[in-house]
């Protein structure tokens, strides 16, 4: 029986998705990235896009993980 259980052992399932960890670490990187680059931008820009200077400074100011945590 110990020979049924140490192979029973390594057949079970993963536990872990390294593919949605990867999808989950890319997406905050561009998350981080944008926010970046939003606060970056000139009040023109800003404008172009329909961004206040303060929606743009209170969303540049939300840490990397912020809105993946709420889902």
């Amino acid at each position: 029986m110990t020979t049924r259980l140490r192979y029973a052992v390594l057949a079970a399932p993963r536990l872990f998705d390294w593919r949605a960890l990867l999808a989950w670490s890319r997406a905050s990187a561009d998350r981080a990235r944008q926010r970046r680059r939003l606060a970056e931008m000139s009040d023109r820009e800003l404008k172009d896009i329909g961004v206040s200077r303060a929606d743009a400074v209170a969303e540049s100011e939300k840490t990397w993980f912020r809105g993946v945590l709420s889902r």
